[in-house]
């Protein structure tokens, strides 16, 4: 890699969920929702995509904008929002991306010659008769199309289902012709939904959102969130619509689940809502998904993770990292960003992100400026007892470290390599309206280790970066 790759790996300024990944020629795109920064509600922007080579996951690049929430006929005022895509090449060589509006339960299309131009509208995915899925009498809602394509058949995933909803009877299967639009095989449910769940293997990990399907040798992974909704898992068939057998989960934004380094049902992030896909990349396996920010459920951002695909076919959870996608941990020496934290918490933890739940102590990750400035984000709202936690570094005779603070807070940040381990190193800090740099003499060990953070004192302080010498 041209530089270490961190989490998110997108610019810190950009909040572009519900990512689906994909390799086209030599380059690896990702495409998503886009929130907007601050915002009060999901998916305001356009969608936009960025790109890596394939042998560099740290050199992302902006592509631009491909496609504008006015682009749909449904949607000439913008009114309506653009909800998570996904995009697949067809039998023509086309590229498809495939959406759903949020005031609209269809399924819209848009075409473009190449991954990541500029697409254009394309039509409905609709019966022969010319009905729009989704409209037709007994039809579920539609919503967050998922898309694999083999041959000239496409196979379309769909589907919401709450806790609870019997309205909703899980996620379904349309099977699409070869112009990308016409349904040839009306739609099926692959698993139930949660109050038909009974006796199916799902129990606890219903489905909830986020369709994506990938093809792994001669077996589908349908990749979902269940209805914990910070999870993604996994369901597996030999057949693209039907008898899926439930997995495990892949990952979890919060760790739950993760019992490596701390109890299981501990979260150590502000979780919520997850979206993602699993992808090989130059013969490795990786989880996309996103993170939540800012405090709230509408500023999201993409991560990557590592995976492993076991011999028969599963895929054991993993944790959040800082490191993500990077050949391994990162260097013990150097300047980091704050905002790279993949743990984040205080006493009183909180597995979900959400106003009305979150304890008003709780730290999070934001920036400067509005939405579309290039700010650098930081940890804020760090109170006593507020730890950002990094994952993993290779320390080899790292004896200082900086912090570069800001705030209305008088105490000190105490360093550590293990939630429960001693303080290596302490580091006062005084009432400051700009950034200023602390530092003190560090003793850790040598190895590979994760770096804590954690505040204690009077106010409320900021974090911007740390530097390792």
């Amino acid at each position: 890699m041209k530089k270490q790759a961190f989490n998110p790996y997108l610019p810190s300024w950009e909040y572009t969920p519900d990512c689906e990944p994909y390799v086209f020629g030599d380059r690896v795109y990702v495409y998503g929702s886009h929130d907007r920064f601050n915002s009060l509600m999901y998916c305001l922007n356009d969608y936009v995509c960025w790109s890596a080579p394939v042998d560099d996951l740290s050199d992302w690049r902006y592509e631009g904008v491909i496609y504008r929430k006015t682009d749909d006929p449904l949607n000439p005022r913008g009114n309506a929002c653009l909800y998570a895509p996904d995009v697949t090449k067809g039998p023509d060589g086309r590229y498809y991306l495939y959406y759903s509006l949020d005031k609209f339960q269809i399924v819209s299309v848009a075409v473009c010659d190449t991954p990541a131009g500029e697409y254009k509208f394309y039509g409905y995915v609709h019966y022969e008769d010319g009905t729009r899925l989704g409209e037709r009498e007994g039809d579920e809602p539609q919503f967050d199309p998922g898309v694999l394509t083999e041959g000239d058949r496409t196979y379309l995933y769909t589907g919401f289902c709450g806790i609870g909803d019997k309205e909703r009877s899980g996620p379904m299967a349309t099977v699409l012709d070869k112009d990308m639009v016409t349904i040839i095989e009306d739609p099926v449910f692959i698993m139930p939904s949660e109050p038909y769940s009974k006796g199916s293997g799902f129990e606890g990990h219903e489905f909830f959102e986020a369709s994506s399907m990938r093809k792994i040798g001669d077996t589908y992974y349908f990749v979902y969130s269940s209805v914990l909704s910070f999870e993604l898992c996994y369901a597996t068939s030999n057949h693209p619509t039907k008898d899926f057998v439930y997995g495990g989960t892949i990952i979890a934004n919060n760790d739950i689940g993760i019992d490596s380094y701390k109890a299981a049902d501990l979260p150590m992030y502000y979780g919520g809502n997850d979206h993602g896909s699993i992808i090989e990349i130059n013969g490795q396996w990786y989880i996309f998904h996103h993170r939540h920010t800012n405090g709230s459920n509408f500023s999201r951002q993409d991560c990557i993770e590592k995976i492993e695909i076991l011999p028969d076919g599963s895929i054991p959870q993993v944790e959040m990292t800082s490191c993500g996608a990077n050949d391994g941990p990162l260097s013990g020496k150097g300047e980091y960003p704050a905002y790279i934290a993949c743990n984040l918490f205080c006493d009183t933890v909180c597995a979900r992100t959400g106003w009305e739940w979150m304890p008003p102590e709780f730290p999070k990750i934001t920036q400067d400026g509005k939405d579309g400035d290039e700010e650098q984000g930081y940890v804020c709202n760090m109170k006593s007892g507020a730890t950002a936690g990094y994952k993993y570094f290779d320390f080899k005779d790292t004896k200082k470290i900086k912090l570069r603070v800001r705030g209305y807070g008088s105490g000190s940040f105490e360093i550590r390599t293990g939630l429960e381990g001693p303080a290596l190193g302490t580091i006062p800090v005084m009432y400051t309206n700009v950034w200023e740099d602390y530092e003190s003499d560090i003793d850790i060990p040598d190895g590979v280790y994760p770096l804590y953070i954690k505040y204690t004192g009077q106010g409320t302080v900021s974090l911007y970066s740390f530097t390792l010498e």
